[in-house]
């Protein structure tokens, strides 16, 4: 197959990038229908990076900078928080967009490129995190914008130039990816950076490599110059306590899930086939990379909220692009380039739900009807242009068990071993989650605390996921605080109150928090109790 016009392919990704991002900035804001917690956890990061803070070293987060940055810079420019993220995405892959057009035209040919753009594109620009259910959500966007990036850097390492090496060039552009990564989401660089290096080395890449590591210590350097060699440590303390965490170390499934669950299964089989096949097509250089990707694919994937394997789109692409010339057969008989594209062709279809969903959400929220829509942070004003579905914005559903004693289920549950009930400063707390309705419930506890006088210039620490009432009103962030909780009390020397709901998001991290509390041995005096919450001051 020959080599694409590059003007030709330049513009295809420009069209492409034209009507993706357009029809979504046309309509005016983010309406989303899943994943508001998710959603405050970002907010409060960009809020708090478009007010001059740095991850890590003000707030606790193993998120990197560079993933809520192009909108926290939106933000800060008195955008809505919608169309920030909305003119973020844009942004991104318009700085991706040299690199991918590079990737794409001296890596593949025929029509491969403009599908190998295609992918990245979406990848960058959809509304959705993924998976086939189709709700839009704002919710891992970084997850999308690392797999591009991964996707782009990859090719260049994995894939022979078609044309004339350019070490120099692609050296720039490797080193630059990694320290992307590094700065959004540091699982997607520790999970190839060294198969990537060992792919250069095998290819005899080594000035490439050379250049890429000098870029990005460059970059690093950089970094540091501005924001100090604490950062460094502040973000590796982030990793290291999160990996740590009885909440969050692995969002989703187990790594053994994510291999050999039966959603993944046929995934990893075809991965291996795809290893064993290049081996026989004798293209055992291919093979041996595809090979020290793979456990790679399968941790960024367990990492990664739904486990969704965003690498199959990858597989397919690379397995095409090495197909032997002439025409070979293994031991069983096989057209080995046969094989091969049909190995590709079930790659692709085991991507394609996930995918389609990707490419077609911004195209799906064009048609949104807003109407049945409301703002995910009430009275926000410009940032009203982020909004929710009425059912989950307007609405709190809760759980709670209905066999306690007394109940006519008590004797059913009789026989089954049950928690015993949280006791916190001398009292039983209810066993209750709240399960929908988050903006209700954050801005009803908000709004009562400051119609109590309790929030100008205040902080609290919430014994629940989240502690952002203070999106809602004029309290202030915690100083080290988390916007989403791992463990520890981060953030509650500066705090003012520990405010305990009655009906939590996560009942297990309440107790985790008391618990944490309790030991701290810091004396509390309760002050205010409504039917929502009980508000302890620190004494």
């Amino acid at each position: 197959m020959s080599r694409p016009n590059p003007t030709v392919l330049f513009g295809f990704f420009v069209a492409v990038i034209v009507a993706m991002c357009g029809v979504s900035l046309l309509k005016g804001g983010v309406y989303i229908a899943k994943h508001e917690g998710d959603t405050y956890h970002m907010l409060e990061i960009i809020f708090r990076m478009a007010d001059g803070q740095w991850p890590h070293l003000d707030f606790m987060t193993p998120i990197g900078a560079l993933a809520a940055a192009p909108v926290a810079l939106f933000v800060r420019l008195g955008y809505g928080v919608g169309m920030s993220f909305l003119m973020a995405q844009a942004i991104v892959i318009a700085f991706l967009l040299f690199p991918l057009w590079w990737a794409a035209w001296s890596r593949f040919t025929g029509f491969l490129p403009y599908l190998f753009g295609f992918f990245v594109i979406v990848l960058t620009v959809a509304l959705v995190h993924g998976e086939s259910e189709p709700s839009i959500s704002l919710s891992m966007h970084y997850n999308r914008w690392a797999w591009a990036i991964t996707f782009i850097a990859i090719a260049i390492a994995a894939l022979p130039n078609q044309g004339t090496a350019r070490p120099l060039l692609e050296g720039v552009i490797l080193g630059a990816a990694m320290a992307a990564l590094v700065m959004m989401k540091a699982t997607y660089f520790a999970a190839f950076a060294l198969p990537l290096a060992i792919a250069l080395v095998l290819r005899g890449a080594v000035k490439t490599l050379v250049i890429a590591v000098l870029t990005g210590v460059a970059i690093a350097g950089l970094i540091t110059a501005f924001a100090g060699v604490e950062f460094w440590q502040a973000y590796f303390g982030d990793l290291l306590f999160v990996a740590q965490s009885e909440i969050r170390a692995a969002p989703s499934g187990s790594l053994k899930d994510v291999i050999a669950a039966p959603a993944h299964v046929g995934g990893s089989l075809l991965l291996v086939l795809g290893v064993i096949l290049l081996r026989q097509a004798d293209q055992g250089i291919g093979g041996l990379i595809l090979l020290l990707l793979v456990p790679g694919f399968f941790f960024v994937t367990y990492q990664n909220y739904a486990n969704d394997p965003q690498w199959l789109l990858l597989l397919g692409l690379l397995l095409l692009a090495m197909l032997p010339n002439v025409e070979m057969r293994n031991g069983l008989g096989w057209d080995l380039r046969t094989a091969l594209m049909l190995t590709a062709t079930a790659s692709f279809a085991l991507a394609a739900p996930s995918f389609l969903n990707l490419a077609y959400s911004p195209f799906r929220h064009y048609k949104i009807d807003v109407a049945k829509y409301t703002p995910l942070i009430p009275r926000s004003g410009v940032h009203s242009d982020l909004q929710v579905a009425k059912l989950r914005g307007e609405r709190v559903f809760a759980r709670m068990p209905q066999d306690g004693q007394g109940s006519p289920y008590a004797s059913y549950a009789a026989g089954t071993k049950i928690d015993e009930p949280l006791v916190f400063m001398g009292e039983t707390l209810p066993e209750c989650e709240t399960d929908l309705g988050l903006p209700v419930f954050f801005d009803a506890i908000a709004v009562d605390l400051d119609e109590a006088g309790l929030t100008q210039g205040r902080r609290l620490l919430a014994a629940d996921l989240f502690s952002s009432y203070w999106l809602f009103g004029p309290l202030e962030p915690l100083k080290g605080g988390a916007p989403w909780y791992y463990g520890g009390l981060p953030g509650f020397d500066s705090a003012d109150y520990l405010l305990v709901p009655l009906c939590p998001i996560i009942p297990r991290v309440r107790q985790m928090i008391l618990e944490a509390v309790k030991d701290s041995g810091i004396p509390l005096t309760e002050f205010r109790r409504t039917p929502l919450y009980i508000l302890y001051r620190k004494d």
